[in-house]
């Protein structure tokens, strides 16, 4: 696979998942001149490199200009969406479990445990 060979969508944006396991993902992402403005709010930590073209995002109501090669790591939780891009503008993403949400899932675990000891009848 050549990270370069790919077409470009005729309007938003086209993603493609080229490696995941249980706590990681990398993904292509192909975006036109006409992205879709969603709001993201991830769960995962994300890093972006620009690989090619340019684009504007706003990043917790902030805007941030991208050229290539410019990288960007958005915290998990972060609200965060692209509001423009030149034709052709070329992402490689990598979705991470970032620490928090890794602490809150042990959290929730531990207190699960305790309810369901607290809840068993005495013996």
């Amino acid at each position: 696979m050549n990270i370069y060979d790919y077409e470009i969508p005729s309007d938003g944006e086209l993603f493609e998942t080229l490696y995941r396991n249980s706590q990681t993902a990398i993904v292509r992402i192909v975006s036109s001149e006409t992205p879709e403005e969603k709001l993201y709010i991830q769960e995962e930590d994300e890093w972006v490199c620009l690989l090619e073209g340019e684009a504007l995002l706003e990043i917790d109501g902030k805007k941030l200009e991208m050229k290539r090669g410019d990288t960007l790591l958005i915290p998990a939780l972060t609200p965060h969406r692209v509001l423009k891009t030149a034709e052709g503008t070329l992402w490689l993403a990598v979705h991470c479990q970032s620490d928090s949400s890794k602490t809150m899932k042990t959290e929730n675990r531990q207190n699960r445990k305790r309810k369901n000891e607290t809840s068993r009848p005495s013996q």
